[in-house]
């Protein structure tokens, strides 16, 4: 055993020894630590000096929670507190109702306030009330992709509600393969039988979405329609050679995708616009594929490329409607390619006729006017349709530059693509109420400003574009006052625009 001399000898080696070597971790915050410490002890926590409750900052965790959204803050310009201090309840409403079915300007901003990252307003036991009625406006515009997308980044299997979402746009978009994963692995997710035994046969076990199915004929837990659907689906030999069933009326996703597997395929253009989708996949014909494409590009759910790319993909195989359309495209296209002015003047009007019979003149504008700018036409006529459809794109500001000729309404839409209108006369009563919009000193509506003091930004918006309806359909003093508040939160370019196709597309 050592003595207690020779242990105090060891113990002082040691800490020589350990004064010679470099430390383990060489951190020169602790090597040179600064003067005026908190305490005497390097980590220890600073000690009050009062006996007095120190002040406490609280938090709500709601606030604390991430932003929620496909596209950022940074690119949209909106703040991620957009929707703060509103009552979850009336902005599901606002945005259940706002109409913007014939305005491609208010289309945009629609989609932007749906996509754009922000957080849901505090609230207990309403977290997912705004997530909901985002998600169901942007199904109702036929936005199955981004429905899908948003739902994903929320987590899709945290409630049957956000499920429920999630199946029928993977359904729409045939991706459904993921949630029917998701569904087998966590059962509660749906009560539905049918989801249940439509996933359990996509995923292969054929067995047990027999049993399931015999489960529900014995249960009596489904229609017979469902069930006479769901037998043709198992077991398709036993019904070669028999009727049809009958069309539903209002078909869900997963009705319409049976239907579909059975062979019975539903027509989508009766049915709500976000069944389009399912007509963009190559299961779908040509002609299909391109009036689904019109569809959904006319409210906005749809890139104008994706449109024109269906437009050009093959020469048209017969005449009328759709087939029209197409060849017009397509020689106003190869008008462009050869730069011939005088053929780009003989195909425009034509090609603009056919775009305006389905209501895709802005996107048609979004799709050429790059290659018109620069382009001179020999007919008036040709030269001035050029010319509106250069307002109707992004390049309007620079078009109102130079104006074909001196006409009155023309002179006014280049001074309203300038932000400006007032400097010009006002050709019709509707460009007095826009012009209106456009003063300086343009008074906004007092609820909407009061929405504004108290931050409520996303709600302001909302209401405004409602204003806008109304004054779009005949209400003037809304049209005004809509336009006011657009130019009070800095929606300059949304203004203009939506300006620009009320006067343009509704006739002056």
């Amino acid at each position: 055993m050592l003595t207690r001399t020779a242990l105090l000898a060891l113990v002082l080696a040691g800490t020589a020894q350990a004064q010679t070597q470099e430390p383990l971790s060489v951190i020169d915050w602790l090597d040179n630590p600064p003067e005026n410490l908190p305490g005497t002890v390097l980590l220890e926590p600073p000690v009050t000096q009062t006996g007095l409750q120190p002040d406490v900052q609280v938090t709500p965790l709601e606030a604390l929670s991430p932003p929620l959204g496909l596209v950022s803050s940074s690119v949209t310009g909106l703040p991620v507190d957009l929707w703060q201090g509103s009552d979850p309840e009336r902005l599901a409403e606002l945005i259940k109702r706002v109409p913007v079915k014939s305005n491609p300007a208010m289309q945009k901003l629609l989609f932007t306030l749906l996509l754009s990252e922000a957080r849901a307003p505090t609230g207990t036991g309403k977290q997912d009330v705004l997530l909901m009625a985002r998600l169901d406006r942007l199904m109702q515009l036929g936005a199955s992709d981004p429905v899908q997308s948003l739902v994903q980044l929320a987590g899709p299997t945290d409630t049957p509600e956000r499920f429920k979402r999630w199946f029928d746009a993977t359904l729409l978009t045939g991706d459904e393969d993921r949630s029917c994963t998701a569904l087998i692995a966590q059962p509660h997710l749906s009560r539905d039988y049918s989801a249940q035994i439509f996933c359990k046969a996509r995923r292969g076990d054929w067995s047990s979405a027999a049993l399931t199915l015999e489960a529900a004929h014995a249960l009596q837990v489904m229609s017979q329609e469902q069930l006479d659907l769901m037998d043709r689906f198992l077991s398709p030999e036993m019904f070669e050679g028999a009727a049809y069933l009958p069309q539903p009326d209002n078909p869900d996703p997963l009705t319409f995708r049976l239907f579909e597997a059975i062979g019975e395929r539903l027509p989508s253009a009766p049915l709500p616009r976000a069944f389009a989708n399912a007509d963009l996949r190559d299961v779908a014909g040509w002609k299909a594929q391109i009036e689904a494409a019109e569809r959904l590009t006319r409210i906005g759910a749809l890139t104008p490329n994706q449109l024109l790319g269906l437009y050009t993909e093959r020469s048209p195989a017969a005449s009328g409607a759709v087939w029209d359309r197409v060849a017009a495209v397509q020689r106003f296209e190869t008008a462009l390619e050869t730069r011939n002015s005088e053929a780009i003047a003989k195909t425009l009007p034509v090609v603009w006729e056919q775009m305006r019979s389905v209501g895709l003149e802005v996107p048609f504008a979004e799709l050429f006017a790059a290659r018109l700018v620069n382009i001179k036409l020999p007919t008036a006529s040709a030269e001035n349709l050029r010319w509106r459809t250069l307002l109707l794109s992004e390049l309007y500001e620079n078009a109102a530059l130079k104006v074909p000729d001196n006409s009155q309404e023309n002179q006014y839409l280049a001074a309203l693509a300038q932000g400006d209108p007032g400097r010009a006369p006002s050709p019709s009563p509707l460009a007095d109420a826009i012009s209106e919009g456009f003063v300086w000193a343009a008074p906004v509506p007092s609820d909407i400003n009061a929405m504004l003091d108290n931050g409520q930004l996303g709600e302001a918006i909302l209401e405004a574009m409602h204003l806008f309806a109304h004054g779009a359909r005949g209400n003037l003093v809304d049209l005004t006052a809509a336009i006011a508040a657009f130019r009070r939160v800095g929606l300059e370019d949304t203004a203009r625009r939506a300006a620009l196709q009320l006067m343009i597309l509704q006739g002056t």
